[in-house]
């Protein structure tokens, strides 16, 4: 894209968007250079991109397709997309598929999640049905059970297998304990999580015959995110060049991150969508640039807007929500948010800070667990299947929750999980 594509999309969401017209209010009417634009606040996106009478949106509402993002919850985030951004999303990620492995001709088994909304699974098979290589594509979908996927899967001689590493993980422990051998399997493709060290054994054993690679780096409110760049490393990608622009920013400053190996959160414009514009947007990832090529990064874990614990996606403010219902005394002053990962599968500890002496902090941790829990039914389901530990909370000093070192601030969230 140009220079002068840039600064229509500029213009055309100063001008259309009542949500970005507000954001872009003080900047002189010819700024067409992404630096000297704020960065969006995902809090304020979202309270203003309401599915009625939306303030992000530039048009109505009459053709596009629906989709809810962040995962099951009471308030709900919905992302739309038209039939020719659609369109433009998925043939460019299908272009990428062919970095992950993919060959002519192979059986892929589409094992993301349908229905409620949720992307990844048409996602997944139109970016197949878009790729430049041909494939044969088995919509068999992450919710049926494994002992249902396991004789299909073997029946269709299915040769690539694209799903959430907990989906994987879950068929592969199925595929060990049943006894059956899926010997056509080559290529593990996972997206929406990161794949850890103890979940790559459990995958070889059960297909030793296969690799795991990266689908490709996406989100369904961000769009576009990064291409697989083959390799060692599963967590490199690079830009999605045209179609985007993606930025990294110095968590204290904002300032850009040009240098290799300096971690920086992930921020990303979208050449090609034009009715909800996504303009500097915080995808809610750290990376840092490799060095290695054009464009190139390697993904390290969730910045502080959100995390992802297994299959669930939980936003700070998901936390800050269920604090502030649950303690109606005031006693918490200071939240951050703790990922682990113990006994192969991800935990999420609530650290709260409250002040010396405080009582009754049994029946308070217990009400707030009740209320992210509620705000997010995916968390207590993920922990009845056996994907996650239950969320726990840890009580602290205000003094021990962890700061930004250069200026002091909080930080939000804590990836202590290892991402090698």
């Amino acid at each position: 894209m140009s220079a002068q594509q840039l600064s229509d999309l500029i213009r055309f969401a100063r001008h259309n968007s009542p949500f970005y017209q507000a954001l872009y209010a003080s900047l002189p009417p010819d700024t067409d250079r992404l630096t000297d634009l704020p960065v969006v606040d995902q809090q304020a996106f979202w309270a203003a991109n309401t599915l009625h009478d939306s303030r992000v949106l530039t048009g109505p509402l009459s053709e596009a397709t629906v989709y809810k993002t962040g995962g099951t919850t009471g308030s709900p985030k919905f992302s739309v997309y038209t039939r020719d951004e659609w369109r433009t999303f998925v043939t460019a990620f299908g272009q990428g598929l062919v970095d992950t492995g993919l060959r002519p001709g192979h059986r892929v088994a589409d094992l993301f999640y349908a229905g409620e909304l949720y992307a990844s699974f048409l996602f997944v098979l139109d970016s197949l049905a878009h790729a430049p290589v041909d494939n044969v594509r088995l919509p068999v979908g992450g919710g049926a059970p494994p002992e249902s996927t396991i004789p299909t899967l073997r029946d269709l001689a299915a040769q690539v297998l694209a799903g959430t590493p907990t989906t994987l993980c879950r068929l592969a422990e199925q595929v060990l304990s049943s006894g059956v051998r899926l010997d056509a399997v080559e290529l593990l493709l996972f997206g929406g999580e990161a794949l850890f060290d103890d979940q790559r054994r459990l995958l070889a054993a059960a297909f030793p015959r296969a690799e795991a690679r990266s689908v490709g780096y996406a989100s369904v409110d961000a769009g576009l995110l990064g291409r697989p760049v083959p390799g060692p490393d599963a967590r490199v990608h690079r830009a999605f060049t045209p179609s985007l622009l993606c930025d990294l920013l110095a968590p204290a400053t904002g300032e850009p991150v040009t240098e290799p190996g300096r971690p920086g959160r992930v921020v990303v414009t979208s050449l090609f969508r034009r009715l909800m514009p996504i303009i500097r947007y915080p995808a809610g990832d750290r990376a840092e640039w490799t060095g290695t090529g054009p464009g190139h990064f390697r993904i390290l874990g969730r910045a502080e807007e959100g995390v992802r614990v297994g299959p669930v996606s939980l936003y700070t403010q998901d936390a800050q929500d269920a604090v502030a219902a649950a303690d109606t005394a005031g006693q918490v002053v200071g939240v951050q948010l703790v990922v682990r990962r113990w006994d192969g599968r991800d935990g999420l500890v609530l650290r709260l800070a409250t002040a010396p002496g405080e009582q009754g902090r049994e029946e308070l941790a217990k009400a707030v667990v009740t209320e992210l829990e509620n705000a997010r039914p995916l968390y207590p389901d993920s922990v009845r299947a056996g994907f996650v530990h239950p969320l726990s909370v840890e009580w602290v000093r205000h003094r021990d929750l962890a700061v930004n070192p250069r200026s002091g601030k909080l930080v939000r969230v804590l990836d202590e999980r290892p991402t090698a």
